[in-house]
């Protein structure tokens, strides 16, 4: 199906960062993109690249072939009843509310539409989003369109509504999870004598190459684990070191509560 345009409900960090995503990969151009937000000031930067930029949020509806709510779980109730009157069965609706349900939304909407759900990162605005996607009722054509928006954003795959929350945390909490590991690295690194602008684009650009070489090579991590690591080497040194003060262990562990959180 042809996109006319795109309306993102929310112009915080990740709706920003998907009118970023969208106009670097030009799924559309920039004109065809309205994004909104109470204090429109902070969208200005977008603005000036021909974003269309509003506060009214049923306006931006409108006319809309898909509408993007990236707003906070809290508000969704608000603003979904808002905006009902101006959906209409022709638009699809794009959900990336952490913790809200396609049934949540069908009930706030009250009218026949097709709703999906998705989950990026911030890394879409640089087209390295990991986005999950799941749907209800969708055509064909429509799941074509929405894998092929969010394909041109990174990577997407399918999966079913009830992992959705797991989603959330492995790949989209997993951005501040990994960053939290490059920063230990850079400053493992300053330790060992680097300065810290280059410690952190060895640690940066070696974890990048590490998940590259498991992406294109479908390979387990051990199995290139054990291609850098000799007998008495230094590598088995520092994974031996990490493992002893809980380095697996303390990341499931992070994860699964993290998860927790969200299913208390």
């Amino acid at each position: 199906m042809s996109v006319n345009s795109i309306t993102i409900i929310g112009g915080g960090n990740l709706g920003k960062a998907i009118a970023e995503g969208l106009i670097a990969s030009k799924f559309v151009k920039p004109n065809q993109i309205t994004i909104t937000r109470r204090n429109t000031t902070t969208l200005d930067y977008l603005k000036k690249q021909g974003v269309k930029i509003s506060s009214d949020n049923k306006t931006a509806v409108k006319n809309a072939s898909i509408v993007l709510l990236c707003v906070k779980p809290f508000q969704t109730k608000e603003i979904v009843k808002e905006i009902s009157k101006s959906i209409d069965a022709k638009q699809i609706i794009v959900s990336v509310v952490s913790g809200v349900t396609i049934h949540d939304l069908e009930t706030e909407i009250g009218k026949k539409t097709t709703i999906f759900r998705a989950m990026p990162n911030t890394a879409i605005a640089i087209k390295q989003s990991m986005t999950c996607i799941s749907y209800k009722g969708a055509s064909s054509a429509q799941i074509k369109t929405i894998e092929d928006l969010f394909n041109t954003l990174g990577k997407t795959i399918t999966i079913d509504e009830k992992l959705m929350d797991a989603s959330t945390i492995l790949g989209a909490c997993g951005t501040a999870f990994a960053m939290r590991y490059i920063r230990a690295n850079i400053q493992a690194g300053i330790e060992i004598g680097f300065d810290a602008s280059t410690a952190r684009l060895i640690a940066a650009q070696t974890v990048k190459g590490a998940a590259q070489l498991l992406i294109e090579n479908n390979s387990h991590p051990e199995a290139e684990i054990d291609k850098v690591t000799t007998p008495k080497g230094v590598t088995i040194t520092g994974l031996n070191q990490m493992e002893h003060h809980g380095l697996s262990s303390s990341v499931i562990k992070g994860i699964t509560e993290a998860y927790k959180k969200m299913n208390p």
